[in-house]
């Protein structure tokens, strides 16, 4: 039994151009022919045909920053203590599915504690839950420079969260021996902090300074590139990304202070750069007073946003390829809301045309993952994964971060029909015990009752 899908119009992702009534026919799980309605074989009594005639077609769309055991945080503690990496993998089967709903049938997940998106991973795979397709990394490889090392000293890291702290070069190659051995298909390295997390960490040359030398950097990205996986980096600050980029990082996370020197390694060695800019974005129009990310960070934010968007336009120009991933996970940044809002931030801020961010967030972002060179794009032996859209994204692309106008998602010639219901955050993620968001002193009491009145 075949399934033929009439499209009004298709994207097929690997060309700028729409196509106008045209017909995919579906074999098993891949795509069998791409051609004219016109011209499309007879339908016999047992194949079955899906009428998107009036819809826009095109590959199921690719985050590859999200993160699936995050739980839509509001706190780092949330995200590394209060709840045991068991309820997170579950909690994580749940939320991928929201993704999945908004029209994203592949992601990365680029770190989580210990196995829980490798096992999210396997257990859809194995076919026991529905969700996207998953490229999934296991804890970040982290120094005391960098981030997620969140914790004081006399603390340390605890083995349940997202990072991994190793204290030489050795301890990092042993650490990312055994994330091989535990089937990741990627590691994370932390290659620097945050400007106002770590603020230890920054330097006034460059925005931040690099957690790893170019020497340790690249006997990392070596080792894991010998043992057959890719290597991604958290890099905002210019001497991250430069030592990353010299090693040959196969996917650069954010990249904002990136300089020249770091530009042309970037060229030089085909990396590409995903700058994850809805987190961004997201905490400066959304973040309110009593928020922790209020103020301070969201100030950050706007500094990074505006030295990001010169640096990454000049990288777009300069022929650099860019993928879409969104840090969906956190409050700010929840499941299944916000994916396609990366897509806009790339028309919006960094200059790129609607076509040109539709196959960033399909054909390039696809280059990533487990399965590249078998989704991303509509065409003759590919995975049949692709969505159907009430309007016409290349007009305008805001109107894929409306789910109500993803009128199907097909992921392997299958049609996926999602539930997931709404949920109480207090059973789910909430389980940081925040007393109080404010100092009560006498002129902050007197300060509130005046505003009030």
């Amino acid at each position: 039994m075949a399934k033929y899908v009439r499209c009004g119009t298709l994207f097929t992702g690997n060309a700028d151009q729409p196509l106008h009534d045209q017909t995919v026919t579906i074999e098993g799980s891949k795509v069998k022919n791409v051609g004219p309605t016109s011209s499309a074989p007879r339908l016999s009594s047992a194949d079955e045909l899906i009428d998107h005639s009036h819809h826009f077609v095109m590959p199921g769309l690719v985050d590859v920053h999200t993160h699936l055991a995050y739980g839509n945080a509001k706190t780092e503690e949330n995200i590394d203590l209060y709840a045991s990496p068991e309820f997170r993998a579950l909690r994580g089967l749940f939320m991928a599915g929201r993704v999945l709903a908004a029209g994203y049938t592949s992601m990365a997940d680029p770190g989580n504690p210990g196995r829980t998106s490798v096992a999210i991973r396997d257990a859809i795979n194995a076919g026991l839950f529905k969700g996207p397709r998953i490229t999934s990394a296991g804890q970040y490889v982290t120094s005391r420079q960098g981030l997620t090392d969140w914790y004081p000293t006399w603390i340390g890291v605890p083995e349940t969260a997202i990072g991994h702290l190793v204290r030489s070069r050795d301890e990092a190659i042993e650490l990312i021996r055994w994330q091989v051995k535990e089937n990741v298909d990627f590691i994370k390295i932390a290659m620097d902090g945050d400007k106002t997390l770590q603020p230890t960490g920054v330097t006034p040359f460059n925005g931040l300074m690099a957690a790893f030398n170019q020497e340790e950097t690249t006997a990392m990205i070596t080792e894991a590139h010998r043992l057959g996986k890719k290597v991604a980096v958290h890099a905002r600050g210019a001497e991250a990304v430069l030592y990353a980029a010299r090693a040959s990082a196969d996917l650069i996370y954010h990249a904002s202070w990136m300089d020249d020197a770091g530009l042309e390694a970037v060229i030089k060695n085909q990396c590409a750069l995903c700058p994850t800019l809805t987190l961004v974005v997201n905490n400066i129009e959304f973040s309110r007073e009593g928020d922790g990310s209020y103020g301070g960070w969201a100030t950050a934010h706007r500094e990074e946003l505006e030295v990001a968007c010169e640096n990454l336009t000049r990288a777009r120009k300069a022929g650099a390829r860019f993928m879409t991933g969104t840090d969906s996970g956190f409050a700010v940044t929840p499941y299944g809301e916000w994916h396609a809002r990366e897509i806009e931030i790339f028309v919006k801020y960094l200059g790129f045309s609607p076509v040109a961010a539709l196959r960033c967030a399909t054909e390039v972002s696809a280059n990533f993952l487990r399965e590249a060179g078998h989704v991303g794009t509509i065409e003759f032996g590919r995975l049949a994964d692709l969505i159907a859209v009430d309007g016409n994204p290349v007009e305008d692309v805001t109107i894929l971060q409306d789910r109500s106008r993803i009128k199907e998602v097909i992921l392997g010639g299958e049609t996926i029909t999602v539930d997931s219901p709404e949920y109480d955050p207090r059973q789910v993620s909430d389980f940081s015990y925040n007393m109080w968001s404010d100092v009560y002193s006498r002129a902050r009491v007197a300060e509130l009752a005046a505003r009030n009145h």
